[in-house]
């Protein structure tokens, strides 16, 4: 939210996977539109929160099901595109442009999905703290959710919302 560089000083600027988590993401892509040249462009993506589309989303609606407290970025409304085309306009930004970008992950197994969840540590400290009847059943549920394939793979599709806009000649 105070970026450590002149005005003008670069040609691009990206925050990748990173606008939700901006306590006050409004000053924070004013701050990259800051340190963008006139003609520059600003750009971001982040996983759509609430759309469903973060990759996790599964893992912790379940979790959340079960009554746990997932904690949460400060601003997950930001993920939106309409929010961050308000975000980029307010800070003055011209050429606005946001699209949707699906992508997959495939994990060799459930147990490697199951192993990169518990290694989170939010998911893991959730895990350690709840019996292991409650940890088993949840496992058991997200197996039903994401079947593998004939090879035992496991393919899981997120969405992120990007987006960019240009700095106007002044």
């Amino acid at each position: 939210m105070a970026l450590p560089f002149a005005d003008r000083s670069f040609d691009l600027a990206v925050m990748p996977l990173v606008l939700f988590f901006v306590p006050e993401p409004v000053r924070g892509v004013a701050e990259m539109a800051r340190v963008v040249k006139p003609g520059g462009i600003v750009s971001a993506y982040s996983w759509d929160m609430e759309g469903g589309g973060f990759p996790y989303a599964v893992m912790r609606a379940e979790l959340e099901a079960m009554g746990a407290r997932m904690p949460s970025a400060p601003s997950e409304e930001a993920s939106r595109q309409d929010v961050s085309r308000r975000l980029w306009e307010t800070a003055g930004l011209i050429d606005v442009e946001t699209r949707a970008l699906t992508v997959q992950r495939t994990y060799a197994s459930f147990d490697e999905y199951w192993d990169i969840q518990l290694a989170f540590p939010s998911v893991g400290g959730i895990l350690k703290d709840i019996p292991a009847s409650e940890s088993a059943a949840l496992r058991q549920r997200l197996q039903q959710r994401f079947p593998v394939d004939a090879r035992g793979q496991l393919t899981y599709s997120s969405t992120a919302n990007a987006i960019r806009g240009r700095v106007p000649a002044h």
